[in-house]
């Protein structure tokens, strides 16, 4: 390292002494030494200061963009709870297309559950397996339906916008991402502009999306995905027996038919574009206690004491839960738990009846 830097700095000093002092080299035809010594210059180092620049600064290249299966596999195994199907069909899908090298078009993945599921926490889990410098990398791109597409903005300006943003981004780094939050509060039809870009083509005006990801989150069909969940849970049925052959067809039913969805008689699914709808089910009991373990895990790895499985029950009890004569899954999922930890820890923590199963049911650890 030391001798190759001397050699490059070497080649500063003599290339600036050339083309600043052509006095001095006047007798050895000053004007073809200095063009062919830069020459020669540019050909050696500019590879280096290439890498060098790849090594600071993010590059659409292998060291910045690479899908890490075994991280992302321990992330959903430790990290996200109570969605064995999320878990599975994610994993699987993120790992054949990012090993396939020239697949026939994008990733399209469409996440759907209540409030609460980990539909963002999940999505959050994949670009960190994948993107070194994970959300704020300048190759994710995340879009929020009410921030980026008002609905007062003509639907018209939005499309054209978008499209210019996916193409700029895709142009500049084939392994783009792209987020699309709240897609139930999107206008309807907006959705539909990109579809060209999520087809089956080799390239569009000699640009190919066949390497990007689009993930869009919404809460769209949560009805059915709790439906189905409840079922299981009152026939006393473990939510890991669910599969997506249970809900899928359900599921993208009513998405395409919700009139006040982005996804509303979209051509999208109509043209199965999705290459699947990813459903997270509402938490139970047991999975808040994880979630709270879980961030008092967290707090212990920076000294804020030690997990305490007790005070994860004591809180769990207090979060609310439905139906309400059941209470068989949490209202918000695992939202608000480090304001609730702080307010339970000072030791004010009212007694109230923990969530019961229906008759016949598993007993809860």
């Amino acid at each position: 390292m030391g001798f190759s830097s001397a050699r490059l700095k070497m080649g500063h000093v003599l290339l600036l002494w050339i083309l600043v002092c052509p006095g001095v080299t006047g007798a050895i035809e000053p004007i073809s030494i200095a063009v062919g010594m830069a020459a020669g210059f540019l050909n050696r180092y500019l590879p280096n200061y290439e890498s060098i620049l790849s090594y600071f600064y993010e590059r659409c290249q292998p060291e910045w963009i690479s899908f890490n299966q075994t991280g992302l596999k321990t992330d959903l195994e430790n990290r996200l709870f109570g969605q064995h199907l999320a878990s599975r069909i994610i994993l699987k899908s993120l790992n054949d297309f990012m090993s396939n090298d020239n697949p026939k078009k994008p990733l399209v993945l469409s996440l759907h559950g209540s409030a609460g599921t980990g539909k963002n926490f999940v999505t959050k889990l994949i670009v960190e397996n994948i993107y070194k410098e994970g959300m704020k990398s300048k190759n994710v791109h995340f879009f929020n339906s009410f921030l980026h597409f008002p609905h007062h903005s003509p639907i018209s300006a939005c499309k054209t916008q978008l499209q210019q943003w996916i193409k700029s981004s895709v142009s500049n780094c084939e392994r783009s991402m792209f987020i699309f939050d709240e897609m139930d509060k999107m206008h309807p039809g907006l959705i539909d502009s990109i579809k060209p870009y999520l087809d089956y083509y080799d390239e569009l005006d000699g640009v190919s999306y066949r390497k990007s990801i689009f993930i869009f989150l919404s809460n769209d069909g949560e009805k059915s995905i709790i439906e189905t969940a409840l079922d299981f849970w009152r026939a006393g049925r473990n939510r890991e027996e669910i599969d997506l052959t249970d809900l899928e067809e359900s599921l993208s039913f009513s998405i395409f038919n919700n009139e006040n969805s982005g996804f509303f008689h979209s051509s999208l699914i109509k043209d199965n574009l999705v290459d699947f709808f990813v459903p997270l089910f509402p938490l139970e009991y047991s999975h808040v206690v994880q979630c709270i373990m879980a961030e008092m895990k967290i707090r212990a790895s920076k000294g804020e004491g030690l997990p305490d499985l007790d005070v994860a029950n004591k809180v769990a009890k207090e979060w609310r839960y439905f139906p309400k004569t059941e209470r068989a899954f949490s209202s918000t999922g695992c939202k608000t738990i480090e304001s609730k930890l702080d307010y339970y820890t000072s030791n004010k923590i009212p007694r109230h009846r923990p969530p019961r199963r229906a008759e016949g049911s598993a007993k809860l650890q």
